[in-house]
């Protein structure tokens, strides 16, 4: 820098340290490496968890293996089978318990519930129940029937289709129904002329001609052995409606014309009171087979029957019959 005394110079000299530019450098490399290391651990975190988290059909599947051997008294292992085993008393009694006390103005009483229970608890498994009707009971039923064969037959194919894709676990087929409640007596009396024909008691109903025959569900349905039926459907509270003829009727050609299994077929019929639901018991299930009943359920229990039979009931004295609690 120049001055007006003379010619002397002075330079200053400014040094820039090189702490400054190191101390930057560290510590971007620093981060660096707590960056890289963080994405390695994360990367081996997912790809072993990755390996050794079980799917969703293996969890649910140990759960409920857990569960029933539990309930057994067996103590699970990862090469535990589940089989046919029954719900422990307490499990049933609840369920009861709980459906009978439902809010839901058409729900069966606990005494109507608890004689199907029992049948069901005795039944040698896999149990086959079929269910004519989807009602406020129809998950109590598939519960109750644990590790047996639990199918329903609904008259409204829109209703059938709607349960059957929030419960998937339940098999519902759905039938049209030709009948008329108002048609009973008429419908009746066609099939007691015609009972050694189209309306035979032992036949396969899948080629039946007889119109209270039911010839439209699949094809296996009518190839199992059924050990329980219960009628609760369809509707017959109005004389439009479909009635329960049909139903009926077909319970009394299924029990009569089972191949194997055991010899005998627990058939309940509900809403006993009404006259078409008891019209159809006395004729086609027969009163000598009704072992218990109350003004709501009936319970029958029917002998397979020859091939060649013709008639639904015989001429026997009627057998007592029991009142339901």
């Amino acid at each position: 820098m120049k001055n007006g005394s003379g010619g002397n110079t002075n330079t200053k000299l400014i040094l820039l340290h090189p702490y400054i530019q190191k101390q930057s450098s560290t510590t971007r490399l620093w981060l660096l490496a707590f960056v890289s290391l963080f994405t390695i651990i994360f990367l081996l975190t997912l790809l072993y968890t990755r390996d050794t988290i079980p799917s969703k059909n293996t969890s649910v599947a140990a759960a409920v293996a857990a569960v029933v051997t539990s309930a057994a008294g067996v103590s699970p292992s990862p090469t535990t089978t589940v089989t046919n085993s029954n719900l422990p008393t307490t499990t049933i009694n609840a369920l009861l318990h709980y459906a009978s006390r439902s809010n839901d103005s058409f729900h069966m009483s606990y005494g109507e519930m608890k004689s199907i229970s029992d049948v069901l608890r005795r039944c040698a498994p896999p149990c086959n129940l079929l269910v004519f009707g989807l009602t406020h009971e129809t998950l109590l039923w598939k519960a109750l029937n644990h590790n047996g064969r639990t199918v329903f037959v609904e008259e409204n194919r829109y209703y059938a289709a709607y349960f059957e894709e929030i419960h998937p676990e339940i098999d519902v087929f759905d039938v049209q129904y030709t009948t008329r409640a108002h048609e009973a007596g008429e419908l009746v009396a066609a099939a007691k002329e015609a009972a050694g024909n189209e309306c035979r008691p032992v036949q396969n109903l899948l080629f039946s001609d007889c119109k209270l025959g039911l010839n439209d569900l699949p094809n296996h349905v009518y190839d199992v052995d059924w050990d329980v039926i219960f009628v609760d459907g369809p509707r017959g509270d109005v004389n439009e409606g479909p009635g329960r003829m049909s139903s009926i009727f077909t319970a009394a050609v299924l029990a009569r014309s089972k191949k194997g299994g055991s010899p005998k077929t627990h058939v309940f019929v509900h809403d006993y009171y009404r006259d078409v639901e008891r019209l159809c018991g006395d004729e086609f299930l027969c009163r000598e087979n009704l072992v218990e009943s109350n003004e709501l359920l009936a319970h029958y229990v029917l002998d397979k029957m020859d091939k060649n039979s013709t008639r639904f009931c015989s001429e026997r004295k009627k057998r007592s019959v029991s009142s339901l609690s």
